[in-house]
């Protein structure tokens, strides 16, 4: 008996990518058999750290790297560090900041909610927000004008799609910080499959989940110059305690990692791609809905599928055909961010061609009249 069947718990397709309340993933079997073999044993757990700081160099690059609870912990470990440093005084005091620099600047756009406010990450460190520029797009000249304040202690970026309007030049930002001796964070949340690139800006610390494409146990990775992650690792004498990783924690990221590592990853692409265009197909044969392959707007090295819904054609809106497949079972989550313009997205990576096939049905079966 499955778990869904013994406690009674409501499955789920995830067609929405590495979406945190459907449980953000799925981990595979090597990963899995480190996870459960970690429970049962006792380890030191600097060296455990340790382990895991060399694993995130050797195969997602950086200086150093360390393992925490989660991408929005290691947010506000991250800003932590740019305070503190690996001064005991200060790691100890916080969220009380006083006599340090406090100020994150942040572009306005870059201010996500992703199931809360990227800014309250950097509240929790007893630090003050600065937005720059507005929702419609932040220039490098409008950071600089705030990096020169004295109190600065980072330029947090953000890569994401949940970003709002133009593009902030990443390298570019990163370069002016730099002309004030101002460290630069970037969160890369699901962006690990794009870690070199985001590292290649120049920031001083990259962090992602490593539970997203990483299909780790619950974790976040922080990574790039050593002296703030040995910064960041110092922040567990203080709020960092309660945010620390756990030993299974540690030992799925590892093993997640050394598959990364193996991975090929021009074939895993192929892979995905054409798992799109057979869905793609038998997708836009269903009347009154059109199908093709779209790149992740991020830079995600793998297309999803769109579906455009004709409710003349379909027998209903973008809405009602979300809301069809959520209220079946299993329940089919889609993205639906899109819906108010007749637009729903699929993500199909973590899916098998059983789940494929019961989506492809239940679309037909929404379908009045179908």
């Amino acid at each position: 008996m499955g778990l869904h069947d013994q406690y009674g718990l409501t499955p789920v397709v995830n067609a929405r990518g590495t979406f945190t309340p459907l449980g953000v993933s799925r981990s595979t079997d090597q990963v899995a058999a480190a996870t459960a073999e970690a429970l049962s044993g006792f380890f030191v757990m600097e060296e455990l750290k340790d382990l895991a700081c060399r694993t995130i160099v050797e195969v997602l690059g950086g200086e150093a790297g360390t393992v925490v609870h989660c991408a929005s912990a290691a947010n506000t470990l991250a800003v932590a560090a740019t305070m503190t440093g690996t001064s005991q005084a200060r790691i100890a005091a916080l969220p009380d900041a006083a006599g340090m620099p406090t100020t994150v600047l942040l572009p306005a756009g870059h201010a996500v909610d992703y199931g809360h406010p990227i800014v309250q990450d950097i509240r929790l460190a007893g630090a003050t927000p600065l937005l720059a520029g507005s929702d419609a797009g932040c220039s490098v000249d409008e950071l600089e004008e705030h990096l020169v304040r004295p109190d600065v202690a980072c330029l947090l970026l953000v890569s994401s799609r949940l970003t709002r309007g133009q593009d902030v030049p990443l390298t570019e930002a990163v370069a002016a910080a730099h002309r004030r001796q101002v460290p630069v964070i970037i969160d890369g949340a699901g962006q690990d499959l794009r870690i070199d690139e985001l590292l290649g800006t120049g920031a001083d610390l990259v962090v992602v989940s490593a539970q997203k494409y990483l299909a780790s146990p619950t974790a976040g990775l922080v990574i790039g110059r050593a002296g703030l992650v040995r910064a960041v690792r110092a922040q567990e004498k203080g709020i960092g305690r309660a945010m620390k990783p756990s030993k299974e924690a540690i030992f799925g990221v590892v093993a997640a990692l050394r598959a990364r590592r193996e991975m090929d990853r021009p074939a895993w692409r192929r892979e995905q791609d054409a798992k799109v265009a057979r869905f793609t197909v038998r997708a836009g044969r269903l009347p009154g809905i059109s199908a093709a392959s779209v790149q992740d707007p991020a830079g995600l090295p793998f297309s999803r599928v769109r579906l455009g819904i004709d409710p003349a054609r379909a027998g209903l809106t973008a809405a009602g055909l979300a809301l069809a497949l959520r209220n079946g079972s299993p329940q089919i989550w889609v993205m639906d961010h899109d819906q108010d313009q007749g637009d729903l997205t699929l993500e199909l990576v973590p899916l098998t061609d059983a789940e494929l096939d019961l989506i492809l049905s239940r679309l037909a079966e929404s379908l009045p009249g179908r």
